[in-house]
């Protein structure tokens, strides 16, 4: 295909191409700018365009390639970067300091009241608690798969019953 037929057939398409680009800008002189670059590009990459193919899905497709490219260009420049040293909110109204002290306290309680739990349900509890599968539960320790399953959901009865026999009557009422 010639350089006259190529740039005759995207003139052609023009008011197609106008009216991809407004729907996708929603702005006039935006869509303007979305055509002129939609229309250099497809100039510049004629080679790059197979003849017999579909003109009007290609130039459609580098319209819209070229708009999201923008779109990620002007969301990009939006953020705001903060690199001062503090570690605080931009325009956070609410400062709050959080004290560890009784969530530690509650955890090394729940440990106390893991390790008191028989062997047999408290070690394939805390190997899921650290992170293994269940089959490699089972596997390291040979047994089999519903069997270890079915020892973490009584470690986890049994936890929720100490839980509550220790702590009933002393919720918290908020």
């Amino acid at each position: 295909m010639s350089k006259a037929e190529f740039n005759y057939q995207i003139d052609q398409m023009s008011s197609l191409l106008h009216s991809f680009a407004y729907n996708l800008t929603k702005n006039v002189e935006d869509a303007k700018d979305l055509y002129q670059e939609t229309a250099y590009r497809a100039i510049t990459n004629q080679e790059k365009f197979s003849p017999g193919t579909n003109l009007k899905a290609w130039l459609f497709t580098i319209m819209k390639n070229i708009f999201i490219n923008n779109y990620r260009k002007k969301v990009k420049a939006n953020t705001v970067m903060d690199s001062t040293d503090n570690n605080y909110y931009i325009n956070s109204g609410k400062q709050t300091i959080r004290n560890g002290g009784e969530s530690n306290i509650m955890m090394k309680e729940l440990w106390n009241m893991i390790e008191n739990l028989e062997d047999g349900i408290r070690i394939p509890f805390v190997m899921h608690y650290e992170g293994f599968k269940y089959q490699e539960i089972a596997d390291e320790m040979s047994l089999p798969l519903g069997t270890v399953k079915s020892r973490i959901f009584f470690a986890r009865k049994e936890l929720k019953e100490v839980i509550y026999k220790r702590y009933q009557g002393t919720a918290r009422q908020n």
